[in-house]
């Protein structure tokens, strides 16, 4: 295989992974807290001395955007959005893990849990307890957890302390490679949701338009094999 073929692959193989993520991007556009990713490509130069050098594209950086999603009233007692950059912090069995899904409900025990079942932690890293039976349930926009005019808790908000190290472990979880550190700019809405900040229209734009350089590389890669094949004919003639 010549040169030419390399670098189309290797640009065939990053649109590839581009069309898997917009078509995440916009299976998830109604899912509540999700985070729309993207692909960043980047060129790769190979040289040796005396030889030309050869230039090929490389897609294996995914970044991931934190624009605020819109905020849809639900009047849920225990539905909560996050207005600025923060994160709830839930224990999962892997550990601990940051979203900005905030649809959570007391379990049997009285914690306040995601709708998967982890238990969401507060201020302190402890998990929030909301005791059974009590009523007037409110949320300050620090967090402060109050029932009947008493107070329970505080639910954490917090921000990874290496932005960068952030990563995607399923549509709304997050894993802080570097750990986390409170978040001092954001607040909560009590009987609210945070929707996915995907914009639907431009992910189908974005789908189309990968499509056609796909199918462009693809028409690319036939006719080079056409000319090797011709080139080989002629030679063997």
């Amino acid at each position: 295989m010549d040169a030419a073929s390399y670098v189309i692959l290797s640009r065939q193989s990053g649109l590839t992974r581009e069309m898997r993520i917009v078509a995440n991007n916009i299976a998830n556009a109604a899912t509540t807290g999700f985070r729309q990713e993207g692909l960043i490509f980047s060129e790769f130069v190979k040289s040796a001395p005396g030889q030309s050098s050869l230039s090929m594209s490389e897609a294996h950086v995914r970044n991931t955007s934190m624009a605020q999603g819109a905020l849809t009233q639900t009047n849920g007692t225990f539905d909560f959005a996050i207005e600025g950059d923060g994160f709830f912090l839930v224990d999962t069995p892997a550990g601990q893990r940051l979203t900005r899904s905030g649809s959570f409900s007391p379990n049997a025990d009285g914690d306040l849990v995601t709708m998967d079942g982890h238990r969401v932690l507060d201020a302190g890293g402890a998990p929030v307890f909301v005791p059974p039976g009590v009523a007037g349930i409110s949320v300050a926009a620090d967090g402060t957890l109050s029932a009947d005019g008493q107070l329970l808790g505080q639910i954490g908000l917090y921000n990874p302390t290496d932005p960068l190290g952030l990563v995607r472990e399923d549509g709304v979880m997050f894993r802080a490679e570097a750990g986390v550190e409170p978040a001092e700019n954001a607040t909560i809405l009590q009987g609210f949701v945070e929707a996915s900040n995907v914009n639907a229209i431009l992910q189908v734009s974005r789908m189309i338009e990968v499509q056609r350089a796909y199918e462009m590389g693809q028409s690319f890669l036939e006719r080079e094999d056409q000319r090797i094949r011709n080139a080989v004919k002629t030679l063997i003639k």
